[in-house]
């Protein structure tokens, strides 16, 4: 098990919130790397009513230790009032792929 590597996802409304985000977190090595997939439709509640928007997906790789780090460097360029980012931890990887995450992000 590899519970110390997890991958976190975060919705954002465009392609420009995305790259800052992505770049902040690999430029700072808090992330090895974040993948920012196509346009996703999201339907979802917010203040009661029932929403529908396109986003970007970004999927971020990273070490859990250093998750919060992730969440305030994102919190402070989100736009939205409360952003997706949830963590899930990585159970098995490809040993040489999760050493390179090793390399690649900060000590924690």
């Amino acid at each position: 098990m590899h519970a110390d590597y997890i991958v976190i996802f975060c919705t954002v409304p465009d392609a420009a919130t995305g790259s800052a985000i992505a770049e902040k977190l690999v430029g700072e090595r808090l992330a090895a790397c974040v993948n920012i997939t196509g346009a996703v439709s999201s339907v979802y509640t917010w203040k009661g009513q029932v929403c529908r928007e396109s986003e970007l997906l970004l999927v971020i790789k990273s070490r859990r230790t250093l998750f919060g780090d992730i969440e305030r460097a994102i919190r402070a360029i989100h736009p939205y009032e409360v952003p997706e980012i949830i963590a899930m931890p990585v159970l098995e990887g490809h040993a040489p792929y999760l050493a390179w995450i090793d390399g690649a992000t900060s000590p924690s």
